[in-house]
């Protein structure tokens, strides 16, 4: 019985999307439930998995190709195949010895697959550091770096000849590559938000003093009881969302010619993966504790890392904060992430001198900047928001009195 391979439903709003790699080729064995291509969206990565077990028999549509929900992308005849045997088989005569887990085919993100297809690379000979052994591009491109001098015999001409050829002067090469559609849809949308809302940037700092004293006396009781570690995101998001409940305008969003106020503070939290900026969303954060919003911010960082965010990870939002100083940002102007209206910046923590009761003293300070639309938020607003933000962290007593 032949079966055919479609393209799944596509999430609300996504029209099409590109397929990037196939991992079976017409005449080979699929297992039920294997990835056999991966399909590229605005923002996320979908695997089409076989519906049953049998023979690829034909491909349909090629690597870069544009696809529609439903359309047919590949022919597998059904059938029993024989499992995949194992990279370690043991010898009758030898005593059984414990054979290290790797990680199945199944899970590998695609970016991880698409690396090890690229370079030949069976899984199994890689060593993952991830969760429950999982493999990272990290762990892929330190196995290739190890083993790349291994493969150049000393006294091999060949390698005689590219010493000759990389010494002889700098490279000087070139390569075109095509946007992503990630990386293309985020230019449309920054542009977009450009053209669109009448961004103003406003900027205050914060002295963290007592945040990191609260912190560093508390955060080993905390990991103890929470199985989770006490970041900032956490303090940063309970300020932002006792500030939003003072000032509404800055959790509206516009469409067309009306103003959305809700009643609920759902917070993006901009976070860097392999494909680019990505903003999964934090649900219902006026009702989380700061246990509750870092194991989101853990689980979703983890989703990132893999590849595995969904549609659902990263629709919707009142508010943003993205956190520039992981990478050592000093100060920003953060661009909306419409139709929000309006966006927290974080910065690095540097310690500087500052006049406290009129002496000098080193306190560690953090720019922070909130850019937001002025069709619906006034200046006054804005910054008031922003220092009511630097109030709450520089007495984090008033997040739990909630004043």
């Amino acid at each position: 019985m032949t079966l055919e391979i479609k393209v799944p439903p596509l999430p609300e709003s996504v029209t099409d999307a590109t397929l990037i790699a196939w991992h079976k080729k017409p005449g080979e064995a699929v297992m039920r439930d294997e990835n056999l291509v991966d399909l590229e969206t605005d923002k996320i990565v979908l695997e089409v998995p076989a519906p049953a077990s049998g023979i690829m028999q034909k491909i349909l549509i090629e690597d870069g190709a544009t696809v529609t929900a439903g359309q047919v992308l590949a022919i597998i005849e059904e059938g029993e195949v024989a499992a995949p045997e194992s990279s370690v088989e043991k010898s009758s005569s030898a005593p059984e010895v414990e054979v290290e887990q790797q990680t199945s085919p199944a899970k590998l993100s695609p970016a991880v697959r698409r690396l090890l297809d690229e370079h030949d690379l069976d899984a199994t000979i890689v060593s993952g550091s991830g969760k429950e052994g999982r493999i990272t591009k990290s762990d892929v491109m330190a196995y290739l770096k190890s083993h790349r001098d291994e493969d150049v015999t000393p006294g091999d001409p060949a390698a005689d000849l590219e010493v000759t050829a990389t010494t002889s002067g700098p490279s000087r090469t070139e390569q075109r590559v095509a946007m992503t559609r990630l990386r293309s849809r985020i230019a449309e949308r920054m542009v977009e938000a450009q053209h669109t809302a009448a961004m103003l940037t406003t900027f205050n700092e914060v002295d963290l003093t007592k945040v990191i004293s609260l912190r560093k006396r508390h955060k080993e009781a905390f990991e103890k009881e929470h199985g989770v570690r006490l970041g900032f995101m956490s303090f940063f998001a309970r300020a932002a969302v006792e500030a939003l409940k003072k000032y509404p305008a800055v959790n509206a969003s516009i469409e067309g010619n009306d103003v959305i106020y809700h009643d609920y503070v759902d917070i993006g939290i901009a976070v860097s993966s392999e494909r680019g900026l990505m903003v999964p969303v934090l649900r219902n954060v006026d009702h989380a504790s700061f246990a509750g919003i870092e194991s989101d911010i853990n689980k979703y960082s983890a989703k990132a890392r893999d590849g595995s965010m969904s549609m659902e990870d990263l629709t919707g939002g009142t508010f943003t904060i993205t956190n520039g100083g992981v990478f050592g940002s000093m100060l920003s102007t953060p661009i909306l992430n419409p139709p929000q209206s309006a966006i927290l910046g974080m910065h690095s923590i540097q310690e500087r001198a500052v006049v406290v009761d009129g002496e000098i003293v080193i306190r560690p300070m953090m720019y922070l900047a909130l850019t937001y639309d002025h069709r619906i938020i006034d200046g006054k607003e804005a910054v008031q928001f922003l220092v009511n933000i630097k109030n709450s962290l520089e007495d984090p007593g008033r997040l739990l009195l909630q004043v």
